[in-house]
């Protein structure tokens, strides 16, 4: 380990000092910054925002070489993926420390968190081959989206523009996996359709690690010539896998779980004069099974069925006032469970953002609230302020300041299982947070500081006064976290071809306040250090390398060093890529002790016609 991390920054540091100065003229206009966001109801670029945002394009999700969507998530500073496999089978979505049930979901701005549990807010990813973009809001988005965007929030765009292509791909790699994937992208006047498909099975690395993913998405696109377009999403995400050692203790090696995630969703953004509006309805289903034991369903047994339907209508308008963005939404959830009986919640938010410009833009700022009602927990409020100051063309400090809340689910308030007892009696987390940074951004180069701290108080954890009493939920916790992260993309010339560096950092320090209770379940144990750092080397037009690494250091356990690497050879129809995964067999875990693979590999063919 001492000696493999003592090469690889050796490397990194002798390619930043090259990448550093190999700058030139014929490298291609970067126009990243100039992105407009869609997690917002106020447009803007992304190089003008108040937050902390990364974005992963579709280029850059292609150049990866990747298989999956939460593979381009963990490659991102800040972002613990904690996995129970590999390639998202079961995973943990944790944004600056926060848990994953304070990240919250949205693909085209629809909201996917679960009631149920955030467990499995990641089956909702889409396949990587739809996505234009994966937007990634780091630090408090409450006043933006309302509860469960407690620490930030990951917004998927769908694609917009058609290929008018059929692509076939083949995938085959180690533990017998392999991939079978097919997408269809046309034209009809006016009209524009998207169909993706992914079968996606292995044999496991490990005993009872085997999985089935089954991924459909369909998008249509109405009257794109009328000033009224439409857009009709649809997806649906089926999982079948062996869990061993996934929930209860890492002894606990039969268990097994299906799960099925589907949404139908229909948007649209009209423009009128200096209006923008933008209507949504959606239905989002969830249906979840476990078994303790996978041939023996008679020991213990869960099955839960979530639906949620909803409808919002956001607007901004721009005057001489500045913009003003304000947002009605509207959900009902239910819930039919086994275990967590049957529930039903309703939920009414009103958002408000006023964005103000000052001294020739030189000053900007965003004031505004969200306020919610629940049916079965009361009302909220979230007020925020942003602002921003513009030193010159490229260079610009920000900063913001939000209160935040996360009502619990489900699970928290009414599990029950020979060990565990929820409690219908629980409070909302709630917190405080600020946020300071620095952003320098030009064709060539972005740079980027940050520091934040956020006080939480009611945080849910799991007692207990002896170790023969059950595991009982309670609002115990109260944590004060703070960090730095800096990040730094390059974009170089290699061969007259552009290419890029992009290392990140993210430091967190968690101060706890001592827990009453002999014993607690949940301990926090974010990532202390976490550095990523990817490279696209295009060293012609037909042949790209993608090494990656990735390093993380929690409080209460060991370092570990991942590395990547990846290559595409692109012809005229064919796309041909390799990747190697952990490729010095690093040993290590993310969760629940469970030991994630060694050493593996993956070779991909992709025809379009």
């Amino acid at each position: 380990m001492t000696k493999t991390t003592q090469r690889i920054a050796g490397l990194m540091l002798l390619m930043g000092i090259h990448l550093s100065t190999a700058q030139a003229d014929s490298i291609p206009k970067n126009i990243l910054g100039q992105v407009i966001l869609e997690s917002t109801r106020i447009d803007m670029p992304m190089s003008e925002d108040f937050r902390t945002i990364d974005v992963i394009t579709s280029q850059t999700l292609q150049q990866w070489n990747i298989t999956s969507t939460s593979q381009a998530l963990e490659r991102i500073s800040g972002i613990d993926l904690r996995q129970r496999g590999p390639f998202g089978v079961q995973a943990d979505l944790y944004i600056r420390g926060g848990g994953f049930e304070q990240t919250l979901l949205l693909i085209d701005g629809v909201k996917l968190d679960d009631p149920q549990t955030g467990h499995h807010t990641l089956n909702f990813l889409i396949p990587i081959e739809t996505i234009e973009r994966i937007e990634i809001i780091k630090g408090p988005a409450g006043r933006i989206y309302g509860q469960n965007a407690y620490t930030g929030a990951v917004n998927i765009v769908t694609k917009k523009e058609i290929e008018k292509s059929t692509r076939l791909q083949v995938e085959l790699g180690s533990y017998h996996q392999g991939k079978l994937a097919l997408g269809l992208e046309r034209e009809f006047n006016d009209k524009a359709l998207m169909l993706f498909g992914e079968i996606h099975r292995s044999d496991g690395y490990r005993y009872n690690t085997d999985f089935d993913i089954q991924n459909y998405f369909m998008k249509t696109q109405l009257g794109q010539s009328n000033n009224v377009p439409i857009h009709v999403l649809s997806m649906y995400s089926g999982r079948k896998f062996g869990a061993n050692g996934f929930y209860a203790t890492p002894t606990a090696i039969n268990q097994y779980e299906e799960t099925q995630a589907s949404l139908v969703a229909v948007h649209s953004t009209v423009s009128i004069e200096n209006w923008v509006l933008k209507p949504r309805l959606f239905w989002r289903r969830h249906q979840d099974l476990y078994l303790f034991v996978r041939n023996n369903p008679e020991v213990y047994r869960n099955l839960h069925i979530s639906n949620k339907v909803g409808a919002s209508f956001d607007s901004s308008v721009e005057s001489k006032w500045g913009i003003i963005g304000a947002g009605v939404h509207l959900t009902n959830t239910t819930l039919s469970s086994n275990n967590l009986g049957d529930r039903n919640r309703t939920e009414a938010s009103l958002f408000l953002d006023h964005q103000i410009s000052l001294f020739n833009s030189a000053l900007d700022m965003t004031w505004g609230f969200a306020y919610s009602h629940y049916s079965d927990f009361g009302d909220f409020f979230y007020p925020g302020l942003d602002v921003g100051i513009r030193l010159n063309r490229n260079a610009r400090f920000y900063g913001n300041v939000g209160y935040t809340y996360r009502i619990p689910t489900y699970t928290d308030l009414y599990y029950s299982d020979p060990t565990t007892l929820g409690n219908n009696q629980l409070k909302t987390e709630e917190a405080l947070s600020q946020e300071i940074g620095f952003k320098y951004n030009t064709t060539d180069i972005h740079l980027l500081l940050a520091f934040f701290n956020r006080k939480s108080q009611n945080l849910i954890d799991y007692i207990k006064e002896k170790e023969i009493d059950l595991w009982m939920a309670n609002n115990i916790r109260e944590v004060d976290t703070w960090g730095i992260e800096a990040e730094s993309k390059i974009y170089f010339s290699l061969n007259n071809h552009q290419s890029e560096f992009h290392i990140g950092y993210t430091y967190l320090e968690d101060q706890l306040k001592d827990v009453s209770s002999r014993f607690s379940r949940y301990r926090i144990n974010s990532l202390k250090h976490q550095v990523t750092v990817n490279i696209i080397a295009r060293m012609s037009h037909k042949i790209s390398v993608n090494p990656s690494i990735r390093y993380g250091k929690r409080s209460q356990q060991e370092g570990y060093l991942v590395v990547d690497l990846g290559a595409q050879l692109n012809m005229s129809k064919f796309r041909f890529g390799i990747s190697a995964f952990n490729l010095f067999n690093e040993k290590y875990t993310l969760t629940n002790l469970i030991p994630m693979p060694k050493g593996s590999g993956l070779i991909s063919v992709e025809y379009v016609f």
